[in-house]
């Protein structure tokens, strides 16, 4: 593990500490050209697998960590059990993961405990400096970003989508999505907008039949509104 903050010269005060894992050298070092200059930014690692990653956030304490999905020690899912340890040990670290392909599995099992500080990109927008620094603000906020292509690849590829695939829904049924992105339950849904839990329900079953979600095995129907809420323009 390389520490960005003894090699570089000083942290910069006030900037988003960031930790970077790959286990590919070449990718590692994309990721740390791509950032660095960056106004707001201090790369304060680099990590070649998820062990490295972790002991770097206990020891530095980054506000987010960009990491592959794939990775030692655990090879296929490390970036998402990354996340999921994180949200239990370090709530406030937001996580961008990277993916090599559209991998809807993966982005299913990052928001399965809630969106807040979680975005899922494909490794080739890291060749886009402000796609890339964009994720870095958005996780940092406590936001959230999912590749849009994964929501086409979850929804209906043949609906129409000249419009805004939230458009039929009622204003109350957006402010019930909206909160079911920020991963909270029906039963505090319906304290925050002071309904009772079953008119909650109704409201999510009617969002389900309006962003044609069935009951699938590939995916929750829950999860997958609420993807769509995060992946639509009109909702940033």
């Amino acid at each position: 593990m390389r520490i960005a903050g003894t090699a570089h010269g000083p942290e910069r005060s006030g900037a988003t500490r960031v930790a970077l894992a790959d286990d590919s050298y070449l990718v590692r070092q994309a990721m740390r050209q791509v950032l660095d200059g960056v106004d707001g930014i201090e790369v304060v690692a680099v990590c070649e697998d998820g062990a490295a990653l972790m002991e770097a956030v206990d020891r530095l304490l980054p506000a987010v960590v960009v990491t592959d999905v794939r990775m030692p020690p655990s090879g296929d899912d490390e970036g998402i059990r990354i996340a999921a340890a994180l949200r239990a040990s370090h709530p406030e670290v937001g996580v961008v993961v990277l993916s090599q392909y559209l991998e809807p599995r993966y982005g299913v099992d990052l928001l399965a405990e809630g969106a807040e500080g979680r975005a899922y990109l494909v490794k080739e927008r890291i060749h886009d400096r402000a796609e890339l620094v964009t994720a870095i603000e958005v996780v940092a906020r406590g936001g959230s970003m999912i590749d849009p292509r994964m929501v086409e690849m979850l929804m209906h590829p043949e609906r129409d989508r000249e419009s805004s695939i939230l458009s039929e829904l009622t204003p109350r049924e957006f402010d019930v999505l909206r909160e079911m992105a920020h991963g909270k339950s029906n039963a505090a849904i319906a304290e925050t907008l002071v309904l009772t839990k079953r008119a909650v329900e109704k409201h999510v079953g009617s969002i389900f039949l309006k962003l044609g979600l069935k009951d699938e095995e590939l995916v929750s129907r829950r999860v997958a509104a609420v993807l769509a809420y995060l992946a639509d323009d009109t909702t940033v």
